[in-house]
């Protein structure tokens, strides 16, 4: 076989081949490569790292956001604006399109870092066998065929096959799973998943205890990181579901903007006026139609709700994602880190007799059979090996025990490390250097330990009965059924002179006749503030599923601990034999299940099937292996403190204080950010119909009634008066009972018929008829009849100026009125308290301020057509906003008298 013929091995196919015909099929041995044909492989197979296949489009992805259809929108009104005569409103809309599309091109590249994020585990250097001899070399520069050495602390830097040695490896960053695995040499596991194969060690994850020697079999994309690495980057990002009815929206208002521009030419030319003037209002009325403010609205409401939650511990890379999360209807959460603290802790320790000295000798060999370090007690400024040996001491150290590392490796002579085989580690200790006995120290499983025992420590040693293994066995029988990880501790005297001389003792020769200590049940707590956000959860009816990397009976008691209402486990092998349907038949069933042992692919499938039912998804991980489930997702939660860099780049938003309560408070601020875009979207809507219906007259009475608002008047309210106060109802605080309604449908959108009825039906005619009566009490104060002239030169224009002041100061006063209606839904006025939002009366006295600059300052009098309005008109015009608001408050008592659930629901109302 030449060197051009050697190809990376499929993970799979190498993890079961036989190691001789692997070396065989690498063209490697025991000792390595030479340097020669490393660098030469390298030029083959190319550098040891994860690259991006092909790299984005900057420029089409930010012309993307230019031809939004609210961007075409109001590229139209810009167009409109610019026909009408007025430049300066068409340059100040564009500024607005261009501003929003970069906001939201800046927005959207932060999230698209994963893959690259993933590089920075693959450690920078690594140590092989090279022409022989030991070196440090690139960790990029490893290839197939090579020898590398592993030792405790070590990232391991490619999938490898051990040659020889044992070792305890972290795959959290893979698995999920909180408990260091062993890794061995020996026989191939023939049909073993690729994760569990007993001799295989993957690029990525850390050796935490051990030596071992390894063949590289695979190497960057073609690793299981890099197999990761694949699945994040070809998931493209989908829109999110305001995206998808902001599009709707969008299209919705073009086609209602245009049908009624291309109606009103016919309409205007049958009622007798001249096509140039149909033509010309008929472009008023398209200007009427199109919600110049709705998009920068929409932009800085969702950019409002981004500060909040980042304030409240969560970083949105995506501003469509705060909404997202209020439309939740499921979350899938892993456990470890997220449910859990992921810190080991001893849960229970029982004694055969339960006294205080048998726990003092607990806690003896608890500390002698160890070999971590605790923060206080090493170099440096962390605790130091295994999560289990890290628990174990801190417990120790709480009971008082002497948990100095020194002193523990003077008194040691003899370490026989974990064997996975035998499931146990022991240590020869000497008490003291007068000592003439030596003391073994055992800890491992208890199907391991108990077999070796002969006696117990019931006070002083005595031999064990079969009555007392059977309470032994009870023991460790209630600890496994809470979840809880089980360990034996027994010990053993030993004469000095027996294990005299240099030569090390067989571990069978001494690991024998021991005595029984007592057990130990450690458990990954769940944080102390997760059954109350899960409660939350569920009075918001949302469901959260586990799904998680670690042991089936483990993860089931966690999630029982903190509230899920489990109604089954299942192991990845189990969802991996189901079909699709199955698997969605049992997410429909009901109640919160529990996936253990899940694989990236199982984690993808739950949430694909969860989403094909219309669930909008969101999923919280930290490791490596949930990367591609956090992009598939309608909102991927990560991590931020002991997350991977990996899944934080992956998701869409990021806890910071790594808290699952977070979420919750997330969801809230998500539902009060969409309560509030359709709280503005009602506001903007509103004022269409005034501002359509004086068209519609102009146009049906063939020019007898005169038109009661100018095109640049809509422009006034529309990019004027309008903008401030819909932003302040973007800063709207949350509606009573907000957590206390279901999720909304992913088909329900922002304008609904409840919205529609109450902006067209209700409060949009309201304003028409208020704002046109005194349209007409101005016109026909003045004399005017239907057919008179009222333009230039004629003796109604000034008063006609006047009454198309006055329909445009009714129009703002209606808006004062429509933005105190908006405020809430469902719930009355006062259950927020009138001057709760200090930003909308700050923006209703803006508006005042510029109405009033439009009627009474001369500059701008000339541009928009206003004149002053005197002082009866001023008094007619100052009730309206009591009016609308008063009509609309009414309607929601109405409604709510009649809907007494949903009365029940909302408190305060």
């Amino acid at each position: 076989m030449s060197d051009d013929q050697i190809s990376v091995s499929d993970p799979a196919e190498a993890s079961h081949e036989p190691l001789a015909l692997l070396m065989a099929h690498l063209r490697s041995g025991p000792a390595g490569l030479s340097q020669q044909e490393a660098e030469h492989r390298l030029v083959i197979f190319g550098p040891n790292e994860l690259r991006r296949r092909g790299r984005r489009r900057l420029a089409r992805e930010l012309g993307r956001q230019f031809v939004h259809p609210l961007a075409l929108l109001l590229w139209l009104a810009a167009g409109l604006a610019y026909l009408t005569g007025t430049p300066v409103l068409a340059g100040a809309i564009i500024a607005v399109i261009a501003l929003n599309a970069v906001l939201a091109f800046v927005q959207e590249q932060q999230a698209e870092r994963a893959v690259q994020a993933l590089r920075s585990y693959v450690p920078p250097h690594a140590t092989a066998l090279r022409d022989g001899r030991v070196r440090q070399v690139p960790a990029a520069a490893l290839v197939p065929g090579d020898v590398i050495v592993i030792e405790e602390g070590d990232r391991i830097s490619a999938d490898a096959r051990l040659l020889d040695g044992q070792i305890e490896v972290d795959m959290s960053a893979l698995t999920g799973e909180s408990t260091p695995v062993s890794r061995q040499a020996g026989p191939v596991e023939p049909h073993a998943p690729l994760l569990e194969a007993r001799d295989v060690v993957f690029s990525g994850t850390t050796c935490t205890a051990g030596a071992a020697r390894a063949l590289v079999f695979a190497t960057g994309p073609h690793t299981e990181l890099g197999r990761i690495a694949a699945l994040s980057e070809h998931l493209a990002a989908e829109p999110s579901p305001l995206e998808k009815q902001v599009r709707r929206a969008a299209w919705l208002i073009a086609a209602v903007a245009v049908g009624a521009g291309a109606a009103f030419l016919p309409l205007g030319t049958l009622a007798g006026l001249p096509v140039a003037d149909a033509f010309i209002f008929a472009i008023g009325l398209l200007v009427a139609n199109v919600p110049e403010g709705l998009l920068p609205t929409i932009t800085l409401a969702l950019a409002v709700g981004v500060r909040a939650l980042a304030r409240r511990g969560a970083v949105v890379k995506r501003l469509s994602s705060v909404e997202t999360l209020g439309s939740t209807t499921t979350i899938c959460t892993d456990k470890t880190g997220t449910l859990t603290e992921n810190l080991m802790r001893v849960s229970q320790a029982w004694t055969p007799g339960g006294r205080d000295n048998e726990l003092s000798s607990l806690v003896e060999v608890m500390v002698a059979c160890n070999t971590a370090e605790l923060a206080e007690t090493a170099a440096g400024a962390a605790d130091v090996g295994d999560p289990t040996e890290i628990a174990l001491l801190r417990y120790a150290r709480d009971a008082g025990a002497d948990i100095d590392p020194d002193r523990r490796e003077r008194r040691r002579r003899m370490l026989y490390r974990f064997d996975p085989r035998l499931a146990r580690m022991s240590t020869l200790d000497q008490p003291s250097e007068s000592s003439r006995q030596l003391i073994l120290h055992v800890k491992g499983a208890p199907e391991s330990v108990l077999p070796l025992c002969t006696t117990l420590m019931d006070g002083v040693p005595r031999p064990a009965t079969s009555a007392d293994l059977e309470r032994v066995r009870a023991a460790e029988s209630s600890m496994t059924a809470q979840g809880l990880r089980v360990l034996a501790f027994a010990r053993r005297e030993i004469d000095a002179s027996a294990v005299a001389g240099n030569a090390a003792p067989a571990r069978e020769e001494v690991e024998r006749d021991l005595c029984l200590v007592g057990l130990v049940g450690l458990h990954d707590p769940p944080r102390p503030e997760v059954p109350a956000a899960v409660a939350a959860c569920h009075t918001a009816g949302i469901t959260v599923h586990v799904i998680t990397g670690d042991h089936r009976r483990t993860a089931a008691e966690i999630a029982t601990k903190v509230g899920l209402h489990v109604r089954r486990a299942l192991t990845g092998e189990e969802v991996a034999a189901m079909s699709e349907q199955r698997l969605e038949e049992l997410l429909a069933s009901g109640g919160e299940l529990v996936f253990a042992r899940s694989s990236p692919e199982t984690k993808l499938r739950v949430v694909d099937a969860l989403r094909r039912q219309g669930r909008i998804v969101a999923v919280t991980g930290d490791g490596v292996n949930d990367a591609p489930a956090l992009r598939r997702a309608d909102i991927g939660v990560a991590m931020g403190r002991t997350g991977t860099d990996v899944a934080r780049e992956a998701a869409a938003m990021v806890l910071t204080d790594d808290n699952f309560a977070t979420i919750v408070a997330a969801v809230e601020e998500g539902r009060r950010v969409f309560d509030n875009v359709r709280k503005f979207v009602l506001y903007i809507f509103a004022h269409t119909v005034p501002e359509v219906v004086p068209f519609l007259l102009f146009a049906l009475s063939g020019g007898a009634i005169p038109l009661p608002l100018t095109v640049l008047q809509i422009l006034a309210i529309d990019l004027g008066t309008e903008t401030l106060p819909a932003l302040a109802l973007g800063r709207e605080r949350a509606e009573p009972g907000i957590m206390r309604r279901p999720p909304r449908d992913r088909r329900e959108g922002i304008i609904n018929s409840r919205l529609l009825w109450r902006a067209w039906g209700l409060l949009g005619v309201v304003s028409t008829i208020l704002t046109l009566a005194a349209y007409f009490a101005v016109l026909v104060a003045a004399g005017w009849r239907p057919g008179l002239p009222t333009g230039p030169g004629s003796a109604l224009h000034e008063a006609y100026l006047q009454a198309t002041t006055a329909t445009f100061a009714g129009i703002v006063a209606c808006q004062i009125g429509t933005a105190f209606a908006a405020r809430t839904e469902h719930s009355s006025l006062r259950s927020l308290g009138i001057f709760s939002n200090p930003l909308l009366l700050a923006g209703i006295a803006f508006e005042i301020g510029f109405a009033a600059c439009l009627i009474y300052v001369p500059a701008l009098q000339s541009i928009f057509g206003t004149r002053p309005l005197p002082a009866w008109v001023l008094l007619l015009l100052a009730p309206l906003p009591v009016i609308v608001w008063g009509v609309d408050e009414l309607d929601r008592w109405r409604r709510r008298r009649s809907l007494p659930g949903r009365r029940r629901s909302l408190p305060g109302t």
